[in-house]
């Protein structure tokens, strides 16, 4: 077998590991730019998954299941939301603290239904496109879900260099009390920036019960939504950069199941560290190479809830 015949199917591998991590990484950015810091990516991501697989087994429509994903990330976003935009909490606790609810909700109701399956999304080749030599089996031969993702990062980068919301939410994560001086609701554009970043966060959850597994499982996230934080930092909270991180990450997570899959006499348990060992490395990568690179500047600040 030549090196081209084991590269390709690896670089598939990692589009489709990547996916669920792009899903959170653009939700988070969403969050962030405007203005609130929501480290509980992870609940809201198991949470999501949880929901999608059960509306999937119940109404055997896997549509169904993964919408139902997102709205219970949104709705788990939106407890962060209450929290932080209406009583001024503590965002970075009250993340910590959704992550916690989200991952303890998920493993008491999910309990039951360990290992059993639901109706999801299989791999359907995109037509003219999938017969493209090399790129047609990395890019091409998924999921509806996958081709769905390809989309947001691009409707996210115009909406916010183009769009009069985009630039308003924009303005909103910088400086929210020229924002307000200017008549805008801050607080109504934070809780858009919160709900809309639970719902994609919620979605890359729900690819994990939906498209990835197909079934539930304890811990199904398996720590994704930490990468995906870590990973809106490496991306500079620029939507065509997470593209980049969540697809190398996702091949970093293929390639040492992959590695597992061989017998190779590297010890699992170091394999398995690979991709969160990796994580570290890239935020000090990002902290030294970001210096001209800031997060948006009133990041994890409170305002005001009348304005």
């Amino acid at each position: 077998m030549s090196w081209w015949d084991m590269l390709v199917p690896l670089l598939a591998a990692a589009v489709q590991s990547g996916t669920p991590i792009l899903y959170a990484t653009l939700g988070e950015i969403f969050t962030e730019r405007s203005g609130v810091l929501n480290l509980g990516v992870e609940g809201m991501m198991i949470v999501g998954a949880f929901a999608a697989f059960l509306t999937a087994k119940w109404t055997g429509s896997p549509v169904l299941g993964f919408l139902a994903g997102g709205c219970f990330g949104a709705a788990l976003g939106a407890v962060h939301g209450l929290v932080c935009i209406g009583f001024n909490g503590n965002q970075v606790v009250s993340g910590l603290a959704l992550t916690i609810l989200g991952i303890g909700l998920a493993d008491y109701m999910g309990t039951p239904f360990i290992g059993q399956s639901a109706p999801g999304f299989d791999p359907v080749p995109f037509p003219v496109l999938s017969d493209i030599p090399g790129a047609g089996v990395v890019l091409f031969h998924h999921d509806l879900l996958v081709y769905f993702s390809y989309g947001i990062p691009v409707v996210m980068w115009f909406f916010f260099r183009y769009t009069r919301w985009g630039l308003r939410l924009r303005s909103v994560g910088e400086y929210p009390h020229a924002a307000a001086a200017a008549g805008l609701n801050v607080s109504r554009f934070r809780w858009a920036g919160v709900l809309v970043g639970g719902f994609l966060s919620g979605l890359g959850g729900a690819y994990l019960s939906l498209a990835y597994t197909h079934l539930w499982t304890s811990g199904l996230t398996a720590g994704r939504g930490w990468i995906a934080v870590a990973l809106v930092i490496f991306a500079f909270w620029h939507p065509g950069r997470a593209v980049v991180g969540a697809y190398f990450f996702g091949g970093v997570m293929a390639f040492q199941f992959r590695l597992q899959a061989t017998g190779t006499h590297i010890p699992s348990s170091l394999l398995l560290m690979l991709p969160y060992a990796l994580t570290i490395l890239v935020l000090v990568f990002s902290s030294w190479r970001g210096r001209d690179q800031r997060a948006p500047a009133q990041l994890g600040v409170n305002v005001e809830p009348s304005e």
